[in-house]
């Protein structure tokens, strides 16, 4: 999940490419500049990872009494949905706070000093399901907020936007990959990565929110050494439609746009299932504690299908681009729900990544950015942010607990996923080939112009 919300900051780098002659921002040329933000990229997502990945396997443990009263699974769904609840105040935080008051690597400052301390305090707990909760939606509330503060930062103190962002962004897939191999303990589940010694299956204790929170307080105090980025809203009226992207309603009177809408958030209910239970279901089935190193696979996949995104995307079009990601999620949980015990298979779901995300909402950026005016560009990848990340995975979190307790799931042991395997995955394998369907049935745009764009890259 390491996109989640930089859908609204390209677009804003789309509307605002350069602004650092006249806000106060380092010079994008300086190599120093670069690696600092670098740094500051890979720290964010580094954060996010470590912990985020193993956080259901942790749940099963620490709340395992709870199986027994048919509320775990809904335990886990809730705990991630802390996530997609914060993810839909962020924009008015960072709307109001950083883009009129305060310079917005000092609010990120703060916010990873006060989000690392309740992240420590959120490892401590582990008998109140309901206080957990609680602990993380404040967490998330300072987090969530931060990744349109790190991509801000970045537009506002490089040269070019089209052509630096995506080589810094580039450092965020990295840190959430080294987090895995750290947590796991091995490189890829291929090889030992002995960097936590003496501890045994991390991802099942505590130790992956204690090495996020000591993270976030470390970034919380670099923040304040990166390049200056005043507030650009500054005597701006708020509009809350516009921060949540609302006057960008405006695009459903376009029938194709519309179906793109609808299914980009029926689409992320299933999306929901693979992010909250994907690491203890491979972890309990086969990979033990070098899960998070093999999960990391998927972020690998991830930067190979981005570079042959303009490839495809010039040969199949927008259409067959977003059904192909669509349909990959489809196989992706056949695969976990027909042959939960063969490892290879596993692996082929994990690596299936690549394939979901870049083609279905790399793909959908672009053709938003296309189909959108030039004067609601941002709002309108704040209106599919807000449906996809936001509401589509808030729907799914909550979807996924209730569908796994009512099948009587027991996601503590290797025999209860085995037993359940098949009906917890065909499910959303269903659904995202049900949101297949309608898409294809339904969505007939022609965006040539996108296809021969890409195609000149």
């Amino acid at each position: 999940m390491t996109e989640a919300t930089n859908s609204a900051g390209d677009g804003a780098a789309a509307d605002n490419p350069h602004n650092t002659s006249d806000s106060g921002g380092a010079t994008g040329g300086s190599s120093n500049v670069r690696l600092r933000l670098n740094i500051m990229m890979f720290l964010e997502f580094f954060i996010w990872g470590a912990f985020f990945v193993p956080m259901g396997s942790y749940l099963g443990v620490i709340f395992a009494s709870y199986q027994q009263q048919g509320t775990l699974n809904q335990i886990i769904g809730s705990s991630y949905a802390t996530q997609t609840w914060a993810a839909l105040f962020a924009p008015l935080i960072v709307g109001f706070v950083a883009d009129r008051l305060f310079n917005k690597e000092r609010v990120n400052g703060v916010l990873h000093l006060v989000g690392g301390a309740i992240l420590w305090w959120c490892s401590t707990i582990s008998d109140s399901p309901d206080q957990f909760f609680w602990v993380m939606l404040a967490f998330f509330l300072c987090y969530m907020p931060t990744l349109a503060l790190v991509n801000a930062i970045t537009f506002q103190n490089v040269d070019s936007v089209e052509n630096d962002f995506p080589k810094i962004r580039l450092w965020g897939t990295i840190g959430w990959i080294v987090a895995g191999l750290v947590v796991s303990e091995s490189l890829f589940g291929l090889a030992p990565f002995p960097v936590l010694p003496g501890i045994e299956n991390a991802g099942a204790t505590s130790l992956p929110l204690q090495i996020s929170a000591i993270a976030s307080i470390i970034f919380g105090i670099y923040s304040f050494t990166l390049p200056p980025s005043p507030p650009q809203g500054c005597g701006e009226p708020l509009s809350i439609v516009k921060v949540l992207g609302l006057d960008a309603i405006q695009l459903f009177r376009n029938p194709s746009y519309a179906v793109f809408a609808l299914c980009s958030f029926l689409i992320c209910i299933p999306l929901a299932f693979y992010y909250a239970r994907t690491y203890e279901f491979v972890s309990k089935m086969s990979f033990g504690e070098d899960t998070a190193g093999v999960m990391a696979l998927g972020q690998v996949s991830e930067i190979f299908f981005m570079a042959l995104v303009p490839f495809f995307l010039a040969r199949l079009g927008v259409k067959w681009m977003l059904l192909v990601g669509m349909l990959a999620w489809a196989a992706r949980y056949a695969l976990f729900g027909l042959m939960p015990s063969s490892s290879a298979m596993l692996v082929l779901g994990i690596v299936l990544h690549g394939i979901c995300y870049d083609f279905f909402f790399v793909t959908g950026q672009l053709y938003t950015d296309r189909v959108a005016p030039a004067g609601i560009r941002t709002s309108a990848q704040a209106l599919v942010g807000l449906l996809t990340y936001g509401a589509g995975m808030l729907v799914g979190n909550y979807v996924l607990g209730y569908w796994g307790d009512s099948i009587a799931l027991d996601p503590t042991t290797q025999e209860g996923w085995l037993a359940g395997a098949a009906q917890f995955w065909l499910m959303p394998a269903g659904l995202a080939a049900g949101v297949a369907m309608l898409f294809f049935l339904t969505f007939w745009d022609k965006t040539d112009g996108l296809e021969q764009e890409a195609g000149t890259e």
